[in-house]
Order: C-alpha cells, then sequence, then structure tokens
C-alpha cells in the first residue's frame, strides 16, 4: 500500500504534535520543570538561611551601632552611628597592621598548603599499597585532630625546655613563640599540618580520574615529572585546584585558634594578630562590639571579592566549574 505525501506529512505533523504536547506536561508536577531544583535545594536553603544569612545580618546591623558594655548592660541606650566606626577602623593605624600581616600570613599558608597536598597527592600515586594506605590514615588523623588539642601538640614539640625539636636542632633553650617571625613560621607549619590532608586526598581523586594513557603518552615524549604536572595534570585539575585554593584562603584568612592558642592570644605586644584575633580582642577584651563587628563585615567583604575575582578570571579563560 502507497501512503501520499499529504498523509505521510499529516502523521509527522501528528506524531510531532504529540510530543509536544507531552513535553509540556510532564515535567515537574509543582509548576515546571525549571522550579524542580530548586524545591529539591528549598530545604537546604532554609538551613543556611537560618545559619548564615541571619547571624551576617545581625554583624552587619551591629557595625552600624555603637554598641559597647554599656548598651549590653542596658545602662545606656543604643545609638546609629553609621559609618562611624568603619571611619574609626580605617583611621586606625594598627587595624591595617594587622590586615596586612593577615594577607601575607594567609597567602603563605595558602601557598604551602597546596604545595605540600599536591606533592603528597602524585607520590600517593606512585607508592604501593600498604605506604599509600598509611600516608592516607596519618594525613586524616592530622585532618581530624582538634585545632586545640594539635596547636596544643605543637607547643610540645618546639617547647624551649621539654620540647624534642629543639633537642634534635640544638638549639637549647630558643623560644619559637617569642619572635614575630617565627612564630609566624610556627602557626604555619601547624596550620599547614592540618590543612594540607583536605588538599592531599582532592588532588589525588582527580589525578585518578586522569586517563592513565595521557599520562604514558606524556611520559613516552620525554616529560619529566614536573613537566607532567605542569603541562597535563595541572590543566585538567584546575576546577578541583580552583575549589581548593578557594577553600584553602578562605580557612587561612580567618584562622583563630592556632593564633591565639599557640601564641595566648596574639603573641608579645599583639606583634602576631591577625584579623580575627584582632576582631575577638575588640569585641570582647574592650567590649567594644560594635567595632568588633565592623572587622567582620570587612574581613567577609574581603573574602566575597577574593572568590568572586578568582572564578571571573577562570570564567574568562573558559574554565567550566
Amino acid at each position: 500500500m502507497t501512503v501520499s505525501p499529504s498523509s505521510s506529512g499529516g502523521a509527522v505533523r501528528g506524531r510531532v504534535r504529540v510530543r509536544r504536547g507531552t513535553s509540556r506536561s510532564s515535567p515537574c508536577p509543582f509548576g515546571g520543570a525549571s522550579r524542580t531544583p530548586w524545591i529539591y535545594l528549598a530545604p537546604a536553603l532554609v538551613v543556611l538561611g537560618g545559619l548564615l544569612v541571619y547571624p551576617v545580618y545581625q554583624l552587619g546591623l551591629i557595625s552600624f551601632l555603637e554598641y559597647t558594655q554599656a548598651q549590653v548592660s542596658g545602662g545606656e541606650a543604643t545609638a546609629f552611628r553609621g559609618f562611624g566606626n568603619y571611619a574609626e577602623l580605617f583611621g586606625d593605624g594598627e587595624f591595617w597592621r594587622v590586615l596586612l600581616a593577615t594577607v601575607v600570613f594567609a597567602a603563605a599558608c595558602v601557598v604551602s598548603t597546596l604545595a605540600v597536598g599536591c606533592a603528597l597527592a602524585v607520590l600517593l600515586t606512585r607508592v604501593r599499597a600498604v605506604p599509600r594506605l598509611v600516608l592516607m590514615l596519618a594525613a586524616l588523623g592530622a585532618w581530624a585532630t582538634p585545632a586545640v588539642t594539635g596547636s596544643t601538640v605543637w607547643l610540645l614539640l618546639f617547647d624551649p625546655d621539654f620540647g624534642p625539636v629543639n633537642r634534635m636542632l640544638g638549639l637549647g633553650d630558643h623560644s619559637w613563640t617569642y619572635g614575630r617571625y617565627s612564630a609566624f613560621l610556627l602557626v604555619l607549619l601547624e596550620v599547614v599540618w592540618c590543612s594540607f590532608p583536605f588538599v592531599m586526598v582532592t588532588v589525588y581523586a582527580g589525578i585518578k580520574a586522569v586517563p592513565g594513557e595521557v599520562l604514558e603518552a606524556a611520559a613516552l615524549d620525554g616529560a619529566s615529572q614536573w613537566r607532567i604536572w605542569r603541562s597535563v595534570l595541572a590543566p585538567m585539575l584546575r576546577p578541583i585546584l580552583v575549589v581548593v585554593t578557594i577553600q584553602s584562603v578562605i580557612w587561612d584568612f580567618k584562622v583563630f585558634t592556632q593564633i591565639y592558642v599557640m601564641t595566648n592570644g596574639g603573641g608579645i605586644a599583639g606583634q602576631n594578630l591577625v584579623l580575627n584575633v584582632y576582631a575577638y580582642q575588640k569585641a570582647f577584651a574592650s567590649s567594644q562590639y560594635s567595632l568588633g563587628s565592623a572587622i567582620g563585615v570587612v574581613m567577609l567583604l574581603i573574602l566575597l571579592a577574593v572568590t568572586l575575582v578568582y572564578l571571573r578570571l577562570l570564567r574568562r579563560q573558559g574554565e567550566e566549574l
């Protein structure tokens, strides 16, 4: 039996109409396919709104008020200062000194953490199963150690009287926490020790996802291990490196526990202060809660700016995250 062009065209149009009708009516019972992801994300967004948005709102609100111990106790009425707290903060030379120290210290921590984590991730791909398991367990143990416990252990290791490090290095009763730079170095070592496992595990998982043929081809072409990492692995792992870098920047920029415990609240005469400890001293030691909140808002804006600039640069390079 033959089918005329008109009848075949009608059948095709009928099938098209059926498919279109099906696609219009099926996907989401709550009002459209575009709303489906938001419906699934709604519970998490509600929780994040309560745990994150409201505290940030309160932090910003207090930073615009005159809010000291007198207002907390009810002895004086709370007054609106506008940007007065920020003007006082930016006019304080100590704030700029602490900000510079925080930026330099955080940058050193991030670079050191990424270097150690990536190097050990590559090492994990080169060793046998048993050494790899031992290294993974040791790293995860360091990662799981609470910051207060880890800081206390590091202080004992570098103690001028009883610590084994000074004895092995022949430094006698040298105090690592007395000098500004040696104290920052000691805290940096502890921060890297408890932070590199996250980088190591994440980058190791990314390396294992790279096809083995690519690495074999690079090795056959005579590329060294450093060249393979720089020219092959690093470009392919760029989205993962972006994630661990941003996480490290956020964590290291707002370090508090290690500095507070290992330098006894910021070092001699505040020589080892970072912004988080500085905000704590302003808010709770000096009862200037509005100034402490203003420092917290400045830290939040700096971290948001760094994250957005970094992501924008990667978008310009055509990277999908």
